[in-house]
């Protein structure tokens, strides 16, 4: 059985066998997605994955609605929390980004409609033969990333939102080889 990634990492194998490229329609899911890919920003995935759970502790599951409100003591909380990045930039814009997420919402009634209007509500199928195919970028992240910005979110770059995009399923990114392609791209029929 082929895989693209994680067959030397059991936290990574399984975020791949399970997670990443199913499409999601959770808005407290798809935030904690934009929050993690956003951690990442300079750092590994295997590194952001075994945070996770101290991600999810700190941050109060992500809850949007919450994190809003955190003020100047939550914010030296998590910056003294050693199960997390301890960047202040990140963690500022973390609460920046569920504020603005939280006006997104009420503009389009949720984030799940917002985000999955930008593919018509279809994921793209990507047909990758190798790695060298899949792109860090696209038209499609920069557009995202140029709507997000406007709208107030930081930490959302093109190469940031192309790893969310693959995350929740937005584009099915596994090579056509790996056994999750066809699996990812019947979910979305």
């Amino acid at each position: 059985m082929f895989r693209c990634w994680g067959d030397k990492d059991k936290l990574m194998r399984d975020y791949h066998d399970f997670e990443w490229g199913v499409p999601l329609h959770d808005d407290y899911k798809l935030f904690e997605f934009l929050v993690l890919d956003g951690a990442q920003a300079g750092l590994s995935w295997s590194t952001i994955l075994k945070k996770r759970e101290n991600y999810r502790k700190a941050f109060d599951n992500f809850d949007f609605e919450k994190i809003a409100k955190y003020g100047d003591d939550k914010i030296e909380e998590l910056l003294n929390n050693p199960g997390i990045i301890r960047n202040t930039l990140k963690v500022k814009a973390f609460i920046t980004n569920a504020q603005a997420y939280i006006k997104l919402r009420e503009e389009f009634g949720s984030f799940d409609k917002y985000i999955w209007d930008q593919v018509d509500n279809k994921p793209i199928q990507n047909k990758l033969k190798g790695f060298e195919d899949m792109p860090s970028k696209t038209i499609l992240s920069e557009k995202i990333t140029k709507d997000l910005k406007k709208r107030g979110f930081k930490f959302v770059g093109p190469t940031i939102i192309y790893a969310f995009m693959q995350a929740i399923g937005l584009v099915n990114d596994h090579l056509e080889k790996c056994f999750r392609y066809n699996e990812i791209s019947n979910l979305s029929s």
